[in-house]
């Protein structure tokens, strides 16, 4: 029985990566995926990712409001902010590997397998669980969400 409740009464220590008996903890965020501690390629921080989606939002929303007209303070705009917001999204992390707000500030979405393009499939699937919002909310030892670590993903600086 206690091997059944452990897992859940152990507190959040028992979502870590099993290291070898003896090993040091990470230094800094991102060194288990062999990322740098600063600079291009290492981690964002939280309030850089929420500013990238608020910029984003920001921006669905001027287009909802745009296409909207008139019409914009009616029930149907959040439910076209959010469709526009998902389609840029989608659209932009598979060409580019970054959306608008992202670019602004400085930030990229990387795959941590391979220096190669994050792709359609990846970038959908991404998007799909950030519409939901607790996969982004719920993060890790390394403060990626579990939408990046479901598609295999993080969010690295640029600049």
């Amino acid at each position: 029985m206690a091997r059944m409740t452990g897992s859940w009464l152990s507190g959040p220590t028992a979502a870590l990566p099993k290291k070898p008996y003896g090993a040091e903890p990470d230094k800094f965020r991102g060194e288990s995926l062999g990322l740098p501690q600063s600079g291009p390629g290492s981690l964002v921080p939280t309030g850089r990712r929420v500013g990238a989606l608020m910029i984003d939002w920001l921006m669905a929303a001027g287009v909802s409001a745009a296409f909207l007209g008139s019409n914009a303070f009616g029930g149907a705009l959040s439910t076209i902010t959010l469709l526009v917001w998902f389609v840029v999204g989608v659209a932009a992390v598979t060409i580019s590997s970054f959306t608008p707000g992202q670019f602004f500030l400085g930030i990229s979405v990387a795959r941590i397998d391979g220096p190669v393009k994050v792709g359609f499939v990846r970038a959908l699937a991404r998007s799909l669980l950030l519409v939901f919002v607790v996969p982004a909310v719920i993060t890790d030892a390394d403060g990626r969400g579990m939408h990046d670590r479901a598609t295999g993903t993080a969010l690295v600086r640029t600049r």
